[in-house]
């Protein structure tokens, strides 16, 4: 894949200009709102937006919707990526001291926002937590399952508070995490920052349309989501669309249990799923899988599985 030259061209232009530069480089580290950006960049928001507009028109960045916020995130498409980075690497272009100053501040609100939510919905998760077997037997399981690596690039579908990215990131080049809330993906980033990681994206995503690239990853991740979806099969479709030949997908979440509940009180779609149905997905999306993980509970509760499948490697020779 390439960008033919009318392509480069308009990108090149929509990306020569020191601000759309700065932006660039913001985005390079994480997804920005426009207030966000106007903050940063010490700009009022319709300078900024129409500086956005045109690197959207250009292929360079991705716009996308959240509420009431407009976000933005660098393109996804893997010519203009390389376009991006090749810039940015050669004018080693870095936001500045000013800049790197107001984004910090930019992240303690964030932060200090999403503690306040993580406050208001942690007892509905500690409460689904002391159902299960510990969350350390649980990582211990995770770790294993997932293998040594080490892993080219790492993908989380859902990654809520991050959590899979701090246990098996540095084991990764690169790690991507994905998820559709915000104030999420705001825990996320500061408990990856906490972690010390530095090669973690984090990205506002949908499971049902990543729009990351095919086969592009060695290590999938769906870690309790299914439960919350109308469609997981079709999720499960399209985390082992991402699978690269010789990788790997994981996904933990629960056996088929009876508690009706959690459907009202927690937004539970589906009361666990069976071995069976998990294998059939994994086997029409291409994928050979092994014998699942079975953690039942200390006591009455939820028994927590753990599905791996893998995309079989391509044999040397051949084309795949």
């Amino acid at each position: 894949m390439s960008l033919n030259a009318d392509q480069t061209v308009e990108a090149l232009r929509a990306a020569g200009e020191p601000t759309r530069l700065r932006v660039l480089s913001l985005l390079a580290g994480e997804e920005l709102s426009v207030m966000e950006l106007s903050r940063i960049l010490d700009q009022s928001q319709p300078r900024v937006s129409r500086h956005l507009k045109l690197m959207a028109d250009a292929g360079l960045i991705e716009r996308f919707p959240d509420g009431a916020r407009v976000f933005y995130r660098l393109s996804s498409d893997v010519p203009a990526r390389r376009l991006i980075d090749t810039v940015l690497d050669l004018l080693d272009v870095s936001a500045g001291a000013a800049d790197d100053q107001r984004l910090e501040a930019v992240r303690r609100e964030r932060e200090a926002a999403a503690g306040a939510y993580f406050e208001r919905i942690a007892p509905q998760w500690d409460r689904i937590r002391s159902l299960y077997v510990s969350e350390s037997a649980v990582e211990a399981a995770i770790i294993r399952a997932a293998g040594d690596g080490p892993f080219e690039r790492i993908v989380d579908l859902g990654t809520g508070s991050g959590r899979m990215l701090t246990l098996l990131g540095r084991k990764a080049k690169m790690s991507v995490g994905l998820d559709l809330s915000q104030n999420m993906l705001n825990i996320a980033r500061a408990n990856v920052m906490k972690a010390g990681l530095d090669k973690v994206e984090l990205r506002h995503g949908d499971i049902f349309a990543t729009r990351l690239p095919e086969q592009s990853a060695d290590l999938v991740m769906v870690h309790q989501v299914l439960h919350y979806l109308v469609d997981p099969a079709a999720a499960v479709a399209e985390a082992a669309r991402l699978v690269m030949p010789g990788g790997r997908l994981l996904i933990v979440d629960f056996a088929p249990h009876q508690l009706e509940y959690l459907r009202d009180d927690h937004q539970h779609r589906r009361l666990g799923f069976s071995d069976d149905e998990i294998r059939r997905w994994l086997t029409g999306a291409g994928l050979t899988s092994s014998a699942s993980i079975a953690l039942p509970p200390d006591t009455d509760g939820l028994t927590v599985s753990i599905w791996t499948a893998a995309r079989p490697a391509v044999a040397a020779g051949k084309v795949a």
